[in-house]
């Protein structure tokens, strides 16, 4: 199984939040199936999520596209990171 984990910075987290949703059918067609979202307890605007993810080509197109850097910006986004995962057996 591979996933994507994601950690941003946003200005507001209910803004934010209300954007990312908003994106849901456009995550599930680029493969992208939602897992969790996570909040830092003492910085409540770090957001941590985690997609599974079924095509990894398709998954960084995806967020590498121009529309992605604009729902970024439009959704409060400070700074954010990303990182493609694979599960590694024997855990």
């Amino acid at each position: 199984m591979d996933a994507l984990l994601c950690r941003n910075r946003v200005k507001d987290f209910q803004r934010w939040k209300s954007i990312f949703d908003s994106h849901a059918q456009a995550h599930r067609a680029a493969g992208l199936h939602l897992q969790g979202i996570w909040r830092e307890r003492d910085q409540v605007n770090d957001v941590y999520f985690l997609f599974e993810v079924t095509d990894v080509a398709q998954a960084k197109a995806f967020i590498g596209a121009p529309g992605a850097r604009e729902a970024a910006a439009e959704s409060g986004v400070i700074e954010g990171e990303y990182h493609f995962l694979t599960h590694s057996s024997g855990y």
